[in-house]
C-alpha cells in the first residue's frame, strides 16, 4: 500500500529525516517508533503532505504522493490524527465530524451523507452523535475519540495515528489501542501509529519501525524488535524488560 525510499528533509543545516525507507502491506498496522525528536512526526508530515521532502519518494497505491498538498493527500485515501487535538469548540460532536467527512473526500458527499458517516464514525469510537453531545464536556480521552471519528468520516484507505494515547490513563490507553485495532479488524483500514507507550503499542501492532536521529535502526516484529540491543540501548532502556513482558503476554 505504501512505499517509502531514500526519503529526507532538511531544515537549514538540520537533518530531521536521513534517507528512511520502509513499505506498508495493506491490512498491516505499523508502529513507527523512536525517541524524541527522532523524525517519526516529521515523517508524518512528510506522508500526509504537510511537508514536501528535499528528497526521496513515497508511493501510495502505486502512485507518487512527495509533495503532494495535504488537501489531496486526504482525498487520495490518507488521513491523520494529531498528537493535540484542535476541535471546532462552539460545534457539537456531530457537526465537527461532519465538515471532516464534507470536506475530507475526493468525491464531496450530499449533506446527508456527509451527517450518516459522521454518525457512524462517532459511534465507532463510541461517542455520541445528539446535537446536544458538545466538545466542551469531553475530557482527554473523549477528545483523542473526536480526533480519531474526524479522520474516519474522510474515509481513509490509510490512518496516521499520531500518539493516540497521551493524556490517558491505563484503562482508557487499552481501551484506545483495542479500538485501533477494531478499526483496522472492521473497516479494514491500514494504520501507522507513532506512540511512546511501548507496553500498549507492542501488544497491538504486526510490525515495528524504529527511527533514531532521523534514520531507521530498527525494523521488524515486535518479539524482535523489544530484543534488539541497540533500541533498548538508544530507546527503551529501563522499560525494555516491560516491553519484552508485553511481547511474550501477546505470544501467549
Amino acid at each position: 500500500m505504501l512505499s517509502v525510499n531514500g526519503l529526507s528533509k532538511t531544515f537549514g543545516g538540520f537533518t530531521a529525516v536521513n534517507r528512511i525507507s520502509f513499505e506498508l502491506a495493506e491490512g498491516e498496522i505499523l508502529g513507527l517508533i523512536g525517541p524524541n525528536g527522532s523524525g517519526k512526526s516529521t515523517t508524518f508530515n512528510l506522508i500526509a503532505g504537510a511537508l514536501a521532502p528535499s528528497e526521496g519518494s513515497i508511493r501510495f497505491l502505486g502512485r507518487e504522493v512527495a509533495g503532494t498538498h495535504a488537501s489531496k493527500v486526504a482525498h487520495l485515501g490518507i488521513a491523520r490524527t494529531y498528537q493535540i487535538p484542535r476541535p471546532f469548540r462552539k460545534l457539537s460532536l456531530m457537526e465537527n465530524v461532519a465538515l471532516a467527512a464534507y470536506y475530507g473526500q475526493a468525491e464531496r458527499p450530499t449533506r446527508e451523507r456527509a451527517w450518516a458517516q459522521a454518525k457512524e464514525a462517532l459511534a465507532l469510537v463510541n461517542l455520541p452523535s445528539e446535537e446536544s453531545a458538545r466538545v466542551d464536556g469531553l475530557g482527554a480521552a473523549g477528545l483523542k475519540k473526536l480526533e480519531l471519528a474526524r479522520a474516519l468520516a474522510t474515509q481513509p484507505k490509510l490512518l496516521l495515528a499520531d500518539e493516540s494515547l497521551g493524556g490517558l490513563d491505563e484503562s482508557e490507553m487499552n481501551q484506545a489501542a483495542d479500538m485501533l485495532a477494531m478499526i483496522r479488524d472492521k473497516r479494514g483500514v491500514t494504520i501507522i501509529w507513532v506512540e511512546h507507550i511501548m507496553g500498549v503499542l507492542m501488544r497491538v501492532v504486526d510490525r515495528c519501525v524504529v527511527l533514531d536521529h532521523g534514520e531507521v535502526i530498527a525494523e521488524g516484529k515486535p518479539e524482535s524488535v523489544a530484543h534488539d540491543p541497540k533500541v533498548v540501548e538508544v530507546y527503551l532502556g529501563t522499560d525494555a524488560d516491560e516491553v519484552q513482558r508485553a511481547v511474550a503476554g501477546r505470544a501467549a
